[in-house]
């Protein structure tokens, strides 16, 4: 499989994704910005949650430092999205962004095992698995 990220010697990380797959990139960002101002967006519960409820689920400040930092990395995504290269905060915004968007469609579709995602539509299971592919791609390279 051909590279999707590049890491170029400048430092800076080329950009390799298609037509197609800037369209994939541009749902996930543009969903997760839209949860993010949206109070009744189906993700937005789930964007604003954390990871482990035990560490920070009573601390306002946690919460906000979350919510501007999820918004901020959407907002640098959406405007880094057609760009053939990327600096490295721009790539952690794509890289962010992503894994929020991947755990946001994860959770509200109910996919929280490998049997529940086998079993998933074909098209869902396939974007998924594009999500999932960026990600990895992207994190060799950061």
């Amino acid at each position: 499989m051909a590279k999707i990220f590049v890491r170029r010697r400048d430092g800076r990380i080329e950009v390799r994704l298609n037509d197609a797959g800037r369209a994939i990139a541009r749902e996930a960002f543009g969903h997760v910005y839209a949860a993010e101002h949206d109070p009744n967006h189906e993700w937005h519960l789930t964007l604003n949650s954390p990871i482990d409820p035990s560490k920070d689920v009573d601390d306002p400040m946690a919460v906000l430092a979350r919510q501007t930092e999820t918004g901020s990395n959407a907002e640098l995504a959406i405007a880094t999205l057609h760009e053939e290269f990327l600096n490295d905060a721009e790539a952690w915004a794509w890289l962010t962004t992503l894994q929020v968007s991947l755990r946001a469609t994860a959770t509200a579709n109910g996919l929280f095992d490998q049997d529940r995602l086998q079993t998933a539509d074909p098209e869902l299971r396939e974007y998924i698995e594009t999500l999932q592919t960026f990600l990895f791609h992207l994190a060799e390279v950061i």
